[in-house]
Parts: C-alpha cells; sequence; structure tokens
C-alpha cells in the first residue's frame, strides 16, 4: 500500500512540474472569457490558443496541439483590430478632423484609449482595455533612482523617453479641452498626465505594424500602428522566427511560424533581433541569453585609456568620427566588435603607422604591436565595465532592501545587468585566449 501511494505522490509531482513547466491555463478566467465572447463577435475563431500564466515570460499564450513550421498561428480579422479608422469612425472623429494643427495618428490612438477606459462599463472595446496592463514598465515609467542605474546610453534614451511624453502632453492640451462637449467630467481630470503615459505605452509597446493610407485630418507622421486584441499576448523570443503581416485576401493579420513548438508550450514570436537594451526601451522587458545582446562602450570610456600627450590623438579621433567610428561599439557573447577593435587599432597607430590609418579602417593589419595594443586595451576596458556593472548590481540588491516599492523595477535593471555581467565576462574570457594567442 504505502509503496503505491509513493508512486502515485511521484506521478502527481511530475504532473505538477510539467504544468509548471508548460504554463497555467487562464481561460476560464472572466477577463478571457469575456474577450474571447467579444473577439468571436467580431469573427474571431481560434481553438489552438489559449491564455496561460509562464514561469518565465509572465502572461503569454499556449498551443493546444503541436505547431510545425510553415503552420499559422493565429489570424485576426480587421474587425478586431483597433486602429486610427477605428478612431475616426469613432465619436472623437468629428473633433479630430476639426482640430488644427492636425493631430498625430500616434495620439489620435491615445485619445481613444484614454476616452474609452473612462467610459468603462458603456465602452464597446471593455473586454479589451480589461486585459490591458495596469502599468507598464518602460523607461519612461522608472522612478528617476532606477533610472539612474541603467548603463549610460540607455540612461540617455530613457530621459528622452519621458521628455517625448511630457512634450506630448503639454501641446496635446488644447486639443484635450476642445473634446470638452464629449464629457460631463472635466476633461483636464480625464486626459491627465497619467492617463497619457499609460496610452503612449500601451501603443508604444503593444502595436504591430500595419501600414495605412494617409489621412488629411492627420499630421504626416507615420500612421503604422494596430492594436491587436488577444494577438497581443504573444510573447518576444530572439530564437524563433515568424512571417507576419496583413492578408488583404482574407482581411485578416496573420502570423505564421518558421519553427516547431509542442503541444501545451508556449507560443513565441520575435519582435525582431533587438538587444536587451532595445527590448527594454521599446517593450518594457528583457530576455534572457539574448544572442543579439550587446554592452555599449562610450567614447569617453574608450578615450580614457589613450594619452592626451599623444600629438596625433586629435587627428585619430577626427578620423574614427568623420567615419562613424565612435558609435555603436560594443562587447557580445563573441567578443569585442570589428567596429570597436577597429576604433582602438586607430587610436593605437604609433606616429610612424598614422599614414596607415585608412588600411586600418578597411580591415588590414599594420604591425603585430598595434593588433596586441589594442586587444590589451580592450581588455582593461572590459574589465573596467565589470566592474561598473558588478559595482551597480551591489547598489540594486541594497535597493530592493530598502525600497520595497521599486522592487519590481528594480528586479528588471538587475536583469538587464546581470546579462551584461555575462557578456562582458564571456567578452574577458575571448580577449585573455586572444592576447595568450598574440604573446
Amino acid at each position: 500500500m504505502r509503496k503505491s501511494r509513493g508512486r502515485t505522490g511521484r506521478k502527481r509531482r511530475r504532473k505538477h512540474l510539467k504544468s509548471f513547466m508548460d504554463g497555467v491555463n487562464c481561460s476560464h478566467k472572466l477577463e478571457y472569457i469575456k474577450l474571447k465572447k467579444w473577439l468571436k463577435e467580431r469573427g474571431f475563431e481560434d481553438s489552438n490558443l489559449r491564455p496561460a500564466e509562464f514561469w518565465e515570460t509572465g502572461r503569454g499564450l499556449m498551443t493546444t496541439k503541436a505547431l510545425q513550421a510553415g503552420d499559422l498561428i493565429i489570424s485576426l480579422p480587421e474587425k478586431c483590430l483597433l486602429t486610427t479608422g477605428t478612431v475616426l469612425s469613432s465619436c472623437l472623429g468629428g473633433h479630430i478632423e476639426k482640430w488644427k494643427p492636425p493631430v498625430s495618428p500616434l495620439l489620435a490612438l491615445c485619445t481613444f484609449l484614454i476616452a474609452e477606459k473612462h467610459a468603462g462599463e458603456k465602452s464597446p472595446w471593455k473586454p479589451y482595455l480589461d486585459v490591458l496592463p495596469k502599468a507598464y514598465t518602460c523607461p519612461a515609467c522608472l522612478e528617476p533612482d532606477v533610472i539612474n542605474l541603467l548603463p549610460k546610453p540607455l540612461k540617455k534614451a530613457a530621459q528622452e523617453q519621458k521628455m517625448i511624453i511630457q512634450e506630448l502632453f503639454k501641446s496635446s492640451r488644447a486639443f484635450f479641452s476642445s473634446l470638452q462637449p464629449l464629457f460631463a467630467e472635466n476633461t483636464g481630470t480625464i486626459f491627465n498626465f497619467s492617463a497619457l503615459e499609460w496610452a503612449w505605452c500601451t501603443v508604444n509597446t503593444r502595436t504591430i505594424y500595419m501600414k495605412h493610407p494617409h489621412r488629411e485630418c492627420l499630421s504626416l507622421e507615420p500612421d503604422v500602428y494596430a492594436l491587436a486584441p488577444y494577438l497581443d499576448l504573444l510573447n518576444h523570443s530572439p530564437n524563433v522566427q515568424v512571417k507576419a503581416g496583413f492578408n488583404e485576401q482574407t482581411r485578416s493579420y496573420e502570423i505564421w511560424t518558421d519553427s516547431q513548438c509542442k503541444k501545451h508550450q508556449e507560443v513565441l514570436i520575435c519582435y525582431g533581433p533587438h538587444d536587451n537594451q532595445r527590448l527594454l526601451l521599446e517593450y518594457g522587458f528583457v530576455a534572457m541569453d539574448n544572442p543579439h545582446s550587446t554592452v555599449y562602450v562610450s567614447a569617453d570610456t574608450l578615450l580614457k585609456y589613450f594619452s592626451p600627450l599623444d600629438k596625433q590623438r586629435k587627428a585619430k579621433v577626427s578620423i574614427l568620427k568623420d567615419h562613424d567610428f565612435l558609435e555603436n561599439l560594443t562587447f557580445g557573447w563573441e567578443g569585442p566588435s570589428w567596429r570597436l577593435l577597429t576604433a582602438l587599432k586607430v587610436l593605437s597607430l604609433a606616429a610612424d603607422e598614422f599614414a596607415c590609418w585608412r588600411r586600418v579602417l578597411l580591415g588590414d593589419v599594420t604591425s603585430a604591436r598595434n593588433e596586441q595594443q589594442a586587444l590589451g586595451t580592450a581588455a582593461k576596458i572590459c574589465q573596467f565595465l565589470i566592474e561598473e556593472t558588478q559595482h551597480v548590481l551591489l547598489q540594486i540588491s541594497q535597493l530592493k532592501r530598502d525600497k520595497e516599492n521599486l522592487k519590481t523595477h528594480l528586479a528588471l535593471v538587475e536583469m538587464l545587468r546581470s546579462e551584461d555581467l555575462k557578456i562582458l565576462q564571456k567578452s574577458a574570457e575571448i580577449l585573455c585566449n586572444l592576447n595568450l594567442g598574440t604573446t
């Protein structure tokens, strides 16, 4: 008897572990039942995908059957998509058409999202709005304390992102006021900054690319956004390939997989070959072991390792600047990038080698000494960045203890910095082997 109970226990544990690995089916939750019913009324039929919670990616979609390369993952009818066409055919349309100068497609979509969210039960889009995130983790939404812990290029981009939303809010106030006849409540309280920030992040992180013809009542910015209910639950993986686009014949947005996916596994799509800084900036998440991830080396960091007494230093910096070799200098999983090593080789040229700088930019070897010095400096920069990253990770762990309210955001930056550390340690190992090979 006891043996048999143990076997059942093991089986139950195995089953529990399997469901934990596969994801927990969430299709019984009321918000998803309502969403599926709402989508069905708009012509969307799907029996292969289920909303689920996954250990690594959070909320996503699992498949109820094995998928082969070439299979259709999802086909979402045009009626389900939220575009500027949707906005202009709503009660906002007339006000947008009259407003001068014309509003941007982005602002039109943000305004619609805020208005529909405010309408609550009365909004025909409520089932979709109910499953949208209540808050976002884009850098624009992070606290200054957290932004300060980001790598320099991302910190700068995060501050710019914050500024873009602030500017949009400031420049849209008069337009929001013009919508007063549509609301009983004051538009100033409905279209406030946090409402716009939420709507902007919704559009920025969740829209699919879909080109629309230009409309006179909208500004000249590209009208390429479409919000895609249910489809936007599909999470990103850098290791899968898909084909996606609007099918004119079926009048649906379709995604086809180029990869296999086992039954009950999460269906993943690729948002593009983005590094982690770009993923965090555009989508508010970080991908573990991302093959596209890199650590950026700023021009300031680069130049710290070269003597200001070098008479040709100024000329070398000018050459790098003119040929765009002071930007996008990186360390990756395969070590320092060709661009970074090329910049280092130019800066390492001896006085009698300086005339050869054009050959260096083309990838030629000038001397063994130049090659060795460039690799040695790359190793020093890599070591400096390792120590800097370790210091930031220490700061994050202290802040996590002190600031409970920032835990989620800090965990995200910690993940980014931990991935950076892995890349730098791998690069240091590669450089050590290369340096040994040249001595």
